[in-house]
């Protein structure tokens, strides 16, 4: 071989290392960054559940493409983080409910409308969509995990007992409660266990929140006293951890009022001495002695809103009364509905500003609500009401709410709330 030959020769063999060495860094690139079989983040599967966006920041060297897709997802989390749960429609949902009337055995009688008779199962079927976001089905194991080891504590009125049915019914599809306390007729006064997590979930009956006296055979009005809180879940308030505070119904009813001792007014009565003050200002009252109250030491207190009726002007006897099977559509909160929940943020707004390091939040509940017509149990308050025939009069509950129904979504969202609170304080 001539010299000549032997030089070209040499510089075919330079240009193929070269071209090696410089596919080397591109195929390492390739496996660090495109292998198919890297671990996955069990966090993140975890997370994906609660739409949580987990982000990997690249290198200086990262395309401008790269850094959009970053910053959108950084914008969808933030926009999340704020999302407004207040905003938003009831859409069909195929899937439907965790539970049923037979699979929970927690659910008072008056709201099984599953096992009452009721023919339709079209209002089971909806979920609320808020404008700016999507809410998680809801997570049993996730629910319990965040309350391991604490004491929640539903205080109220029916309503408050209306959504902590629903809550051990959701949490029944993947742990059964024991039921270790229950005093006071109807069960007003109970408490479970879930052993598993060390997790206490308990019911207050307090339908004024405040100290009272509720009307009787003896009694024809309520007797309220505004400036202190019903002992009966004042004086357990330190062994609570998370307290959901419910109420508003029961202000309507006939009532005298008293302040440090003395008769402040009255609502609805008939006594000539006691001077017609209505319920408004007292409900306020309520709410702001039960939150200044709730708010006194370290805990996470939630203010689920007024619930409203949809009694429609009918009778409560009258067999038209909540018969509707689908959502109303635009409706806007008005009248009654709309002033309780006002009175009701705005000492919400008041108390959050002067709660330091608790954690206050508004489950609200009250626009969402009001378009739910048909989630009432209506006449299948009682079984089977038409078994003999349709009788001119029957009985109805357009107050409460089915379970399973509309009442689960409020747990659906405050499950995301307890996880904010949590993520926060890592």
């Amino acid at each position: 071989m001539g010299l000549k030959e032997q030089q070209n020769c040499l510089s075919q063999r330079k240009i193929i290392v070269f071209v090696i060495l410089a596919f080397i860094p591109i195929a390492l690139f390739r496996l660090c960054f495109n292998n198919p079989f890297s671990s996955i983040d069990d966090t993140s599967l975890q997370d994906s559940s609660a739409h949580v966006v987990v982000t990997t920041f690249s290198s200086s060297s990262s395309s401008s493409s790269q850094e959009e897709d970053t910053q959108e997802s950084y914008d969808r989390v933030k926009d999340e983080s704020l999302c407004d749960y207040t905003q938003g429609k009831w859409v069909r949902d195929e899937i439907g409910p965790l539970y049923n009337g037979s699979t929970c055995g927690t659910i008072k009688e008056g709201q099984n409308c599953f096992r009452h008779g009721r023919p339709d199962s079209g209002y089971l079927y909806w979920k609320w969509k808020p404008n700016q976001c999507d809410i998680p089905r809801f997570d049993a194991n996730r629910f319990l995990d965040l309350m391991r080891d604490k004491h929640l504590a539903f205080i109220g009125d029916s309503m408050a007992r209306n959504q902590l049915e629903s809550l051990l019914c959701l949490l029944s599809t993947v742990s059964s409660p024991d039921l270790v306390y229950r005093n006071g007729d109807d069960n007003k006064f109970r408490r479970w266990r879930f052993e598993s997590h060390n997790l206490t979930v308990s019911v207050y009956w307090s339908p004024f929140l405040v100290a009272g006296l509720e009307k009787s055979g003896n009694l024809d009005h309520n007797v309220l006293h505004l400036d202190r809180v019903d002992e009966r879940w004042g004086k357990d308030l330190e062994r609570i951890d998370t307290v959901v505070v419910s109420v508003g119904h029961w202000f309507l009813h006939p009532a005298v009022y008293y302040e440090s001792g003395s008769v402040l007014g009255c609502h609805a009565c008939e006594t000539s001495n006691c001077t017609e003050i209505g319920f408004y200002d007292v409900f306020r009252k309520a709410i702001r002695t039960t939150l200044k109250a709730v708010a006194g030491s370290r805990r996470e207190v939630i203010l689920t809103t007024f619930s409203p009726s949809h009694f429609e002007g009918r009778p409560w006897d009258s067999l038209g009364a909540c018969n509707m099977t689908e959502p109303y559509e635009g409706k806007e909160l008005e009248g009654l509905d709309l002033d309780m929940r006002q009175i009701e943020m705005e000492e919400f707004t008041a108390a959050k500003a002067a709660a330091g390091e608790v954690r206050l939040e508004a489950l609200d509940v009250t626009a969402m609500s009001v378009l739910r017509p048909d989630g009432h149990p209506g006449p299948y308050m009682y079984p089977f009401p038409f078994k003999n025939g349709v009788p001119e009069r029957v009985h109805n509950d357009c107050l409460h709410w089915c379970l399973p129904g509309p009442v689960d979504t409020w747990n659906e969202i405050m499950i995301e709330m307890l996880r904010r609170w949590i993520g926060s304080k890592s």
